[in-house]
């Protein structure tokens, strides 16, 4: 792809970087810049450094916040002894969009994949781990992508929690299998955390 000019190439070259984003997606986004009022790109500008040097994780599930503690976790209309345990947090946005779960979150950042150099020690799981001895959590719902990736972390959470007061539960196989969470229709994954069932029974399929 030839360029006129310099400050175009460097333009769509970071665009192109983003997810899902071929080089001529990059230059018709950067195209349509150009041709927009200089304010609106200043305001996306704004909104992205905003968003980049301002955004929190909450100090209790690891979620997205704008605070210390996430509206989620702060509700006081929440159950806070039963606590879905998810991926990262666009799984919490899925979740939330089935008004299906009235706990908190547990959000790992991700999944263990050795194949890609990601251990059960890059993950948030010790904090969870540690919400559990602390005697108020009654239940957790692993609701992990069921991918062979997230059926070994949702084990090894699992092993983690041996001897320990809490009952485990794991989504509905409605979610196909080696589908990720946030794909899923809502009516699907809402069924799928209603009608989820004891995680030492999913062992055994």
């Amino acid at each position: 792809m030839e360029f006129s000019s310099k400050l175009l190439e460097n333009a769509v070259g970071e665009i192109s970087q983003l997810p899902g984003i071929g080089k001529r997606t990059a230059l018709r986004l950067a195209l349509h810049l150009l041709k927009q009022p200089k304010e609106q790109t200043t305001n996306l500008l704004q909104a992205l450094l905003h968003m980049r040097e301002d955004l929190k994780f909450c100090k209790s599930c690891h979620n997205i916040s704008d605070v210390d503690l996430c509206e989620i976790c702060a509700n006081p209309s929440r159950k806070d002894d039963v606590i879905c345990v998810v991926e990262d947090i666009r799984d919490v946005m899925a979740i939330e969009n089935t008004a299906s779960h009235k706990g908190l979150y547990h959000v790992l950042g991700g999944k263990i994949n050795p194949i890609e150099g990601i251990g059960p020690h890059d993950l948030n799981i010790v904090s969870l781990v540690n919400k559990v001895k602390n005697g108020t959590i009654k239940e957790l719902i692993f609701a992990l992508s069921p991918t062979m990736e997230g059926d070994t972390t949702n084990f090894y959470i699992f092993k983690q929690l041996s001897g320990l007061k809490v009952e485990t539960s794991t989504i509905a196989r409605g979610i196909s299998v080696g589908d990720e969470l946030e794909y899923a229709d809502e009516i699907t994954l809402g069924r799928s955390i209603l009608n989820r069932i004891p995680f030492e029974a999913s062992l055994k399929h």
